[in-house]
């Protein structure tokens, strides 16, 4: 008799297990994509140039290196839950310590919740990955459309909280959830690192040659980075040419896009090869870029963030897919490399956009950035088209 517990079992288990995650990446993507919608607040506040103010991104993204760094630490040696429950703590704590009314003290706190989503992330990903077999991108596609959703609240949260002076309250809420979510993770059963690694599938492909990881971890730091650097400064530049109160809703329509692309690409990849989504995916997010710095209008501001996301949106979990597939069981441990490589992307990127602007002082001049992101994004794929199609 097997010592094994039977396929329903294994079912109901998975269940348990994923209901948390995925109501996790909800949370997540809205403490993720928080700055977007309230830099203008912070701008205005502090009286900062577009250059400093850039320099929450950097923060927010190096506090989630250094969550990545420790999450690879702590998942390869003492499983999911030692990353996934501090992570979640961390979030908790840094959006409620926004509310202070010091620079240095927000700053601190954006250091805290990105550095809980970076212990976070990594984890939630990698572990979907590894139990999905193979559907692991439809299943990776739905585990980040739950992230979209988180996405898409924060700028309508963070409107309610601007226009009726509920700012603090809406933090701490979020703050609450984040806890909350922290002692539900506390007492999951996740399937113990042993039982996975006596169980993965023996035919996994493994990269062997240099160029392969390298071109993934370029891919990883610059689709965070695109994707950060659009969605990032979007509300900035709907302020500025004019689209009156609702600029703080300018984030919202780039995970709109986001999360409508992320619905579809999960049928899509049921019948389509993934780098034709990745190509194309890339040509309208490009094409959305351009609209956005062209713009000067209101509604042009929202077409071309729109397609920015609606174009990003399959990207990141068929790269996450890319990489549980060719690694296998290694890939916890080259999943703290890229996912560090994506958190750089993320603060510098950003930030890139910001001090082009200053110098150029035309925040169109910085939003090439993410555009030329775009271009190496389909040269580094189709340098991997080989490995992709083996």
């Amino acid at each position: 008799m097997s010592s094994y517990p039977s396929a329903t079992h294994q079912s109901s288990r998975q269940l348990i297990i994923y209901g948390p995650l995925f109501a996790g990446f909800i949370v997540t993507g809205v403490v993720t994509t928080i700055l977007g919608p309230i830099l203008p607040v912070f701008i205005a506040r502090w009286q900062l140039d577009d250059a400093h103010a850039g320099l929450f991104f950097t923060t927010q993204f190096m506090g989630s290196l250094s969550g990545v760094g420790l999450s690879s630490v702590l998942l390869h040696a003492r499983g999911y839950k030692s990353a996934l429950v501090p992570g979640f703590l961390l979030m908790a704590i840094g959006i409620g310590g926004l509310n202070a009314g010091s620079l240095s003290l927000a700053l601190l706190a954006t250091a805290a919740f990105g550095c809980g989503y970076g212990l976070a992330t990594p984890g939630t990903n990698l572990y979907v990955a590894e139990t999905a077999g193979p559907k692991r991108a439809p299943a990776l596609t739905l585990l980040n459309l739950a992230w979209g959703v988180g996405a898409v609240m924060c700028p309508v949260l963070m409107l309610a909280a601007l226009r009726y002076n509920h700012f603090s309250r809406i933090l701490f809420l979020i703050a609450a959830n984040a806890l909350l979510l922290a002692l539900i993770l506390l007492f999951v059963p996740f399937v113990s690192r042993a039982h996975y690694e006596s169980t993965v599938p023996s035919g996994a492909t493994h990269a062997t040659t240099i160029q392969v990881p390298i071109a993934l971890g370029l891919l990883f730091f610059l689709y965070v980075g695109t994707e950060n650097g659009v969605s990032g400064w979007a509300a900035e530049q709907a302020k500025r040419v004019g689209f009156g109160a609702r600029w703080t809703l300018a984030p919202m329509f780039f995970w709109a896009g986001l999360l409508t692309g992320r619905a579809l690409a999960t049928l899509l990849l049921l019948r389509i090869k993934e780098i034709r989504l990745v190509i194309g995916g890339l040509l309208i997010a490009a094409a959305g870029t351009l609209v956005l710095l062209l713009a000067t209008t209101g509604i042009g501001v929202i077409f071309g963030v729109t397609f920015a996301g609606l174009g990003l949106a399959s990207l990141y979990p068929i790269f996450i897919a890319w990489l549980s597939k060719w690694y296998g069981a290694r890939a916890r441990r080259m999943g703290g490399i890229m996912f560090s490589l994506a958190a750089l992307g993320g603060a510098t990127l950003p930030w890139t956009v910001g001090f082009l602007s200053k110098h150029a002082n035309s925040l169109r001049i910085g939003l090439l950035v993410p555009l030329a992101a775009c271009f190496a994004m389909i040269f580094l794929v189709a340098l991997l088209r080989r490995r992709i199609a083996a």
